[in-house]
């Protein structure tokens, strides 16, 4: 079973953020990131999706004020890094917006340059805090905001994945497919389900970022 996050470990950078009127007004809560504060891993999200409110627990970071609790995106992503070792005390997960962006009638938009912009300090202050071995986006939106704060661009989300990215002030980047859209964009990459898997796992032991904690502790 998937991990639930504790919400002692959610890392809470304000007490409220009006940068952005849209989306503060939006939003049910700001969904920080969670999860320990050394972390082998830091994975980031976009931006948290609308989730359901009714659900039993993993309701979505919107409504629990900590990123990748949805039932279905943030059960998946997790439950990939832990089903390759990694424990929960070795993950660190957060969004590079971190409030729902409504498109109006109840999902998700594009954040705007300028609300990525004005979250932007927020994740360079997480980064800087948790301070990974290695840094995972999940999908293409991720990806780019995460390569904004290097002052990078990305070219190509496809050839990217799972292919590390150095740069002089983050740990490795390592990209994978967003959890929503994993099984179809795998298959066209020439994975099936558990070949992926273990292209994620080798693709993070290349640069030093595989599980280190002893399982049996």
């Amino acid at each position: 079973m998937t991990t639930f996050p504790d919400p002692e470990n959610r890392r809470e950078l304000a007490a409220d953020c009006r940068r952005c009127p849209a989306l503060a007004d939006a939003r049910t809560r700001i969904s920080w990131g969670v999860g320990a504060d050394d972390a082998t891993l830091a994975v980031i999200g976009e931006a948290p999706g609308a989730g359901n409110p009714d659900a039993d627990r993993w309701r979505g970071g919107n409504h629990t004020g900590m990123a990748y609790t949805s039932r279905h995106s943030g059960r998946r992503i997790r439950g990939l890094f832990e089903s390759l070792g990694y424990t929960p005390d070795e993950l660190y997960f957060t969004n590079a917006v971190k409030c729902f962006p409504s498109d109006g009638s109840g999902s998700n938009r594009e954040p705007t340059a300028e609300e990525r912009s004005n979250c932007r300090p927020y994740l360079r202050s997480e980064l800087d805090a948790v301070d990974p071995t290695g840094v995972v986006p999940t999908g293409r939106h991720a990806t780019a905001s995460l390569l904004s704060v290097v002052d990078r661009s990305l070219d190509g989300f496809l050839d990217a994945v799972l292919t590390p990215i150095e740069t002089d002030r983050l740990p490795p980047i390592v990209p994978v497919l967003h959890p929503s859209y994993r099984d179809v964009w795998a298959a066209r990459l020439g994975y099936d389900a558990e070949g992926y898997e273990q292209a994620v796992g080798a693709a993070l032991e290349a640069v030093g970022a595989g599980p280190t904690r002893d399982q049996t502790s």
